[in-house]
């Protein structure tokens, strides 16, 4: 019962807070108010029971909560405060309950105003309705900084004066690309958790694609937003494979296919098909590309990877991303051999984005195992499992590197 009362309210958090801010304004307000409102229902509902209409039932305690806020606040504030409290309906009105306003609020948290961590904080915040810790544990942050963080780029857009309203079409256009990578940045952290004991975080990705699935309903001819949709479609497919019956990681190359989630697949590359149809691809569309080129293989013997190759290449001269050079590094590792893989990491040893990543560090154990030089590639196994955040996959490397030490007939000299 309180697992799924606790689904609900996630569930119901940005709806409600949407109704309020669109009602009243004062997004800041409304947002402790919806808070409010949760905890009342997060306390109440397991013993009362849930309501037959638990939204509008949120949406009146709610609307109770931020009536109180306001009045507490015109008691020492400005006047504007206190002519929007008279204004307010009864407390027992039920503001627009049946609208879910979640792309308002997703356009409005991706203010031009807002930094791109504040962005993807506040929409966690507001839109995903996750709590401030959670976030911060999300990102590896104090949860007194994260707190900050979101109260100050609440305040920001309340001092620049947004409306509750999606943009018009030319401003939708300048903050379209910011609430790209917001979605993407959340379906990453959910799909790979950067910290913590699991392997991802369901509630990250799922509210992503569902965010990103109104999204694509608002603009059905945007091709990119289709490419994101159909990405996060088929790399979601994998998630059932991605982990064994103990919880560690298990690469691509080794999951049960048949594990994988087809209606998923289906769906991604129907999207991604019509998208790429209609004009040049865009970076989302071609990294789906590449997902749906590894979904369409029976195995991992049969991937296609000189296109994936491909579609690295013409990806890479589109975007200035070293994650990109580090994954065409793989893909010319297996179609050209590891030297070949190698030659390209170099070419991002001297990258200050990247240096230190743990990634860039595995992948150089990879093509050092592939080259037959298993003392080396053992060595970096270790050294990336102590520069990734992430318990699960330093578990991964440790575990790879003792296999490889096992099987080295030096490394008992």
């Amino acid at each position: 019962m309180t697992g799924r009362i606790e689904d609900l309210l996630r569930e119901l958090a940005p709806q409600v807070l949407g109704a309020l801010v669109r009602r009243y304004g004062h997004f800041d307000t409304a947002e402790d108010a919806v808070q409010e409102a949760l905890l009342v229902a997060a306390t109440g509902w397991p013993t009362d029971g849930i309501p037959d209409d638990p939204r509008p039932w949120l949406i009146r305690v709610a609307s109770r909560k931020m009536i109180d806020l306001l009045r507490q606040d015109q008691a020492r504030r400005e006047r504007e405060a206190i002519d929007a409290a008279r204004q307010l309906p009864p407390p027992e009105g039920t503001p627009s309950a049946d609208q879910d306003d979640s792309l308002v609020l997703l356009f409005l948290c991706c203010h031009p105003a807002l930094s791109r961590e504040s962005q993807v904080a506040l929409t966690l915040r507001a839109v995903g309705g996750l709590t401030t810790e959670e976030i911060a544990r999300a990102y590896l942050l104090p949860l007194p900084t994260m707190g900050q963080r979101i109260s100050r780029a609440k305040q920001r857009v309340k001092a620049a004066g947004s409306t509750f309203r999606l943009p018009s079409p030319d401003d939708r256009a300048e903050r379209l690309d910011a609430v790209l990578q917001v979605l993407y940045l959340i379906f990453n952290e959910g799909y790979t958790a950067t910290a913590g004991p699991e392997p991802n975080r369901v509630e990250l990705s799922a509210e992503a694609i569902r965010l990103t699935r109104m999204l694509h309903r608002l603009l059905p001819a945007d091709g990119e937003v289709a490419g994101l949709l159909a990405l996060m479609l088929l790399t979601d497919a994998r998630r059932p494979a991605r982990t064994d019956d103990d919880g560690g990681l298990i690469p691509m190359h080794e999951q049960d296919r048949r594990r994988w989630n087809a209606e998923l697949i289906a769906e991604g590359t129907e999207l991604l098909t019509a998208a790429m149809t209609r004009g040049e691809p865009g970076p989302y569309q071609l990294q789906a590309a590449i997902a749906a080129v590894h979904d369409e293989a029976a195995d991992a013997a049969s991937t296609d990877w000189k296109q994936i190759l491909g579609l690295y290449t013409l990806l890479e001269r589109q975007t200035d991303n070293p994650m990109v050079t580090l994954n065409r590094a793989v893909a010319a590792g297996m179609v050209h051999g590891p030297d070949a893989g190698l030659r390209l990491l170099d070419t991002l040893a001297a990258d200050p984005r990247f240096t230190q990543h743990h990634r860039l560090t595995a992948v150089r154990a990879h093509l050092l195992e592939s080259a037959g030089d298993v003392t080396t590639a053992a060595e970096h196994y270790r050294l990336a499992a102590t520069q990734t955040p992430s318990p699960l996959e330093r578990d991964y490397l440790v575990t790879r590197a003792d296999r490889l030490s096992e099987t080295d007939p030096t490394s008992s000299l």
